[in-house]
């Protein structure tokens, strides 16, 4: 019978590592994504400035 082996902390290590970098890819993508979004919704709304003739300076 074959013994299991062990997850050593050289294996965890790995994987973290690996872990982190498809989260902080998501996180830039995201971001990323997100401002566009902001960005659009900027440049879609008029701009409208209304001056009150009977405003007074």
């Amino acid at each position: 019978m074959r013994k299991r082996h062990r997850f050593n902390s050289r294996m965890t290590r790995i994987i973290l590592l690996i872990s982190f970098v498809f989260f902080f890819g998501r996180f830039v993508y995201s971001t990323i994504g997100a401002w566009y979004h902001h960005q659009g919704k900027v440049q879609s709304q008029p701009i409208s400035q209304t001056i009150d003739p009977t405003a007074q300076r």
